[in-house]
């Protein structure tokens, strides 16, 4: 499966893949602490392509990177609809422990984000990890 990145490491901008290019989609006050992409040519129950979160060295927006399988999955609730972010470990620190933190401050975030923009009151929240091997 080809995951291509959208939004690298450290990034305080969450950013999406559009036909003009890769277009700002909004501000986090989290910088996100891993890589953010997409399994190119999926679909989720959101309607967009599935959602992958990598752990490893920061890489450049547009990377692409190949998997056979993935090492885990963070489960969560976006706008009332599932979307759980497939997991791949590259190398160096990893802690699912501070993912499990970012993630519940993320869809703090996000409750915040929806009543704000879009005035409206919905559901966002982390619900766990599942590891399928640690390294």
């Amino acid at each position: 499966m080809k995951i291509i990145i959208e939004t690298p490491k450290y990034s305080f901008w969450k950013y999406c893949r559009t036909e003009k290019g890769y277009e700002r989609a909004f501000f986090s006050p989290l910088p996100t602490i891993f890589n953010y992409g997409f399994i190119e040519g999926t679909e989720s129950p959101d309607g967009m392509e599935e959602d992958v979160v990598v752990l490893g060295p920061r890489l450049p927006k547009g990377s692409t990177l190949e998997r056979e399988e993935f090492d885990g999955m963070v489960k969560f609730l976006d706008n009332s609809i599932r979307d759980d972010k497939k997991l791949v470990y590259i190398s160096g620190f990893s802690s699912p422990l501070l993912l499990a933190y970012y993630f519940r401050l993320y869809a703090l975030f996000k409750v915040f984000l929806y009543a704000f923009s879009k005035g409206k009151i919905t559901t966002c929240r982390f619900e766990g990890i599942v590891l399928r091997k640690l390294h």
